[in-house]
């Protein structure tokens, strides 16, 4: 495992110092770690949402939807379940 040495104001320090401490983590480092894991995991369902977005941005224009065939595909979809 790699280390790493980082400055933080004295505010974020006891912060930091304040997590570790609650039981939650065993130590500081293991805090640090949680935030770049959830931070990882945010910019990774961030960039899913936007593939999502761009991939409906070039489907083309938005068509009215109809309900009673949109019913009817859905029931034919799922019957052999």
């Amino acid at each position: 495992m790699g280390t790493m040495n980082i400055s933080l104001p004295d505010p974020m320090k006891s912060w930091v110092e304040e997590q570790a401490k609650s039981g939650r983590y065993a130590n500081s480092s293991d805090y640090v770690r949680d935030l770049i894991r959830r931070d990882r995991d945010r910019r990774e369902a961030i960039a899913e949402i936007q593939s999502a977005v761009d991939v409906g941005l070039a489907s083309g224009p938005a068509v009215p939807l109809d309900r009673s065939t949109f019913k009817s595909r859905m029931r034919a979809k799922y019957a052999g379940e």
